[in-house]
């Protein structure tokens, strides 16, 4: 007889949900952190809290859920996708501001940061997601 042995299904990560409010970006950099570092990269916490602090902060300024719930996921060995999940079903618009301006230049960072980004419209709302390339280990 052999003894069952434990596998791993679908795609490592984390997530946890946390309330629609300023205080929740600290949260999420500590998740985002957390998961790099456990999976032992992490050189790119710096651009993965930057992006998941925008994230949150754009749930927060245009939509009006009480919860978003953030993902940190590893859908390839080379990818660390970073999401923020939130009930409007908007999607969300990458900004022109004026060079003036104090605000509106959250997603043009997202952007500027990750390898991709997006958006995946749910039946419930949406997850605006980036992905950061997970440099080749020699």
């Amino acid at each position: 007889m052999t003894a069952a042995r434990p596998t791993a299904t679908g795609t490592p990560g984390y997530t946890e949900t946390m309330p629609c409010e300023p205080e929740s970006a600290r949260r999420a950099r500590m998740l985002v952190s957390a998961a790099l570092s456990t999976w032992g990269i992490g050189e790119l916490a710096e651009a993965g809290v930057q992006i998941v602090a925008e994230l949150v902060n754009n749930a927060i300024d245009h939509t009006r859920c009480r919860n978003v719930r953030v993902l940190v996921t590893r859908p390839s060995q080379g990818v660390v996708r970073i999401g923020v999940a939130d009930t409007c079903r908007e999607g969300p618009e990458l900004g022109s501001p004026d060079d003036d301006a104090e605000e509106g230049r959250g997603l043009l960072l997202v952007e500027a940061l990750s390898w991709r980004w997006g958006y995946d419209r749910k039946r419930w709302g949406k997850v605006v997601w980036a992905e950061l390339e997970v440099p080749a280990k020699c």
